[in-house]
């Protein structure tokens, strides 16, 4: 069977192994490609899979991506606590180490250059929900008698929900600003998608913040008593991390020359 190689990862050179038993995607364990004084890490994967057609078969398959997505996080996660990391994004494939080399040839001043812009640096996640209370079951004794009641009543929790909005986007405004403070820097994605992330509620903020590790537990602080202080019912600040800065990879992630090999 042909593989591929697939690369999670670049890096400085670091001393300290890896775990032992580390698999990767596909159950390969991972391997360290060094050129021109960076680290590629990587591991072989099936043609069958990762050729161009194939992958673009199987993105659409959830549970293929998902199986895939935790083996590529886990690597990711190891090389964090040895190293800094700059990854890659999922599915990036070549045909074999020489494409690998090319790539880091091409983009080794940019490699090098975002590698110390993240040394040392992790990225939180922070997220902000707003979930008004549910409508409670209707009273047959409180039924409206009439439709201009029943209208006045439905004007009532409208401006009641457009008041929690409001209240929720100025929480998740002034969090931001907050956090983005004692940050090096800071991106704001699109609000997830509730049918792909599970959760029903509105997310009005979801921002990752790159910060300095040695001080990774005053901004967890900053987040929690942020928690403490939300006084709105139905709004919640969920804080994920530490993770390896993939919203600071710029534009290195993924952009490997197709000469030699694929970047999917």
């Amino acid at each position: 069977m042909t593989g591929l190689r697939y690369v999670y990862a670049v890096c400085r050179p670091f001393g300290a192994p890896l775990q032992a038993q580390l698999t990767g995607v596909g159950g390969a364990p991972p391997a360290l490609l060094h050129h021109h004084g960076l680290v590629a890490v990587v591991s072989t994967v099936p043609e069958a899979d990762f050729a161009e057609d194939a992958l673009r078969a199987h993105l659409e398959d959830l549970d293929w991506l998902t199986a895939t997505a935790r083996a590529h996080q886990g690597v990711i996660d190891a090389l964090t606590t040895v190293t800094t990391p700059l990854p890659l994004r999922l599915a990036t494939v070549f045909r074999d180490d020489s494409g690998v080399r090319t790539m880091i040839e091409a983009r080794e001043e940019e490699l090098r250059r975002t590698l110390d812009r993240i040394e040392g640096r992790v990225e939180w996640g922070v997220k902000v929900y707003a979930d008004p209370a549910p409508e409670p079951p209707e009273d047959p004794a409180s039924r409206p008698a009439s439709g201009r009641d029943y209208l006045r009543r439905r004007r009532a929790q409208t401006r009641s929900h457009e008041d929690m909005w409001q209240k929720a986007e100025a929480f998740a405004e002034r969090l931001h600003h907050t956090l983005s403070e004692r940050a090096e820097d800071s991106r704001l994605h699109a609000p997830q998608n509730p049918e792909l992330s599970g959760v029903q509620a509105r997310n009005v903020l979801n921002a990752a913040y790159l910060v300095p590790r040695a001080h990774s537990e005053e901004f967890v602080e900053i987040v929690d008593l942020a928690k403490d202080e939300t006084q709105t019912p139905g709004l919640r600040v969920e804080l994920t991390g530490p993770w390896a800065p993939y919203s600071f990879a710029g534009d290195v992630r993924g952009e490997a020359p197709r000469e030699g090999g694929e970047g999917a």
